[in-house]
């Protein structure tokens, strides 16, 4: 089997260990990955400022540079979701097409049935995990609490497997956390405010670290605890579950 690891442009260019832990992590479980050269952006940002049409031609490109894989793996909900669920506007091409029903975020693709065994992990702290509104709501990775269904979620029952960690339960687990792209941008005050909400749930819980399952999210709440000098570590599921996460320093950041 042969997974294509897509790298997102933010995580290429801010955060390169998510995807050196992705990578890592892959490899130790027994998959063939590549990484296919020339990877650019997946065309959300831009499809989210309303100039969807005009990144058919990035499109066309993604779907070219990984034909070949029997699976494509991202470490990101939100870029995921839009592959999956977005580039049904363009002319569907084979390649498009294997695109679209190839690709999956991080946590589904280790959660599926005959997925081998992940490594053995040890992470003794105490973990908020950050449920981002692509993965729960766009990709189904945990129920929605606004549903009254049981509960199910794919990053905990990962996360759960991984020894001495201990997974803090919050007040509002799904709640948004203001970033949605290019929202943080064009409501600045508002989504801060909403950041700020996060935060405080994840504090009142006493949590040391927060993990989630798309790097911008955690990247949007790190510039306000940051801002705020909270005392928080940020790491990508993919780090804890590979055990890259460097040991966690207390006091403030």
């Amino acid at each position: 089997m042969t997974v294509g690891l897509f790298v997102p442009c933010y995580i290429d260019q801010l955060y390169p260990d998510v995807a050196r832990a992705t990578l890592d992590l892959l490899e130790r479980m027994g998959y063939e990955v590549i990484i296919p050269e020339g990877q650019t952006c997946c065309g959300q940002p831009m499809a989210n400022s309303g100039y969807e049409r005009i990144t058919a031609p990035v499109a066309d490109r993604m779907a070219r540079l990984f034909v070949d894989c029997d699976w494509v793996v991202a470490p990101s909900g939100s870029c995921v979701h839009h592959i999956r669920d977005h580039y049904d506007r363009f002319d569907p091409t084979p390649a498009l097409e294997h695109l679209r029903t190839r690709t999956v975020e991080l946590c589904e693709f280790l959660s599926r049935k005959d997925a081998p065994a992940l490594p053995g992990t040890h992470f003794p702290y105490k973990t908020g995990l950050h449920n981002s509104c692509h993965g729960v709501r766009g990709l189904g990775l945990s129920t929605p609490s606004e549903r009254m269904e049981p509960h199910r979620s794919l990053p905990e029952q990962l996360l759960s497997r991984v020894t001495g960690i201990e997974l803090v339960p919050l007040g509002r687990p799904d709640e948004c956390c203001g970033f949605g792209g290019t929202f943080a941008v064009k409501q600045a005050c508002l989504s801060s405010v909403m950041g700020r909400d996060r935060l405080r749930d994840h504090a009142e819980n006493g949590v040391d670290v927060i993990t989630g399952t798309d790097t911008s999210c955690l990247m949007h709440l790190e510039g306000l605890a940051r801002t705020d000098r909270l005392p928080l570590r940020f790491l990508h599921i993919a780090q804890i579950l590979n055990h890259r996460a460097e040991p966690v320093q207390p006091g403030v950041l």
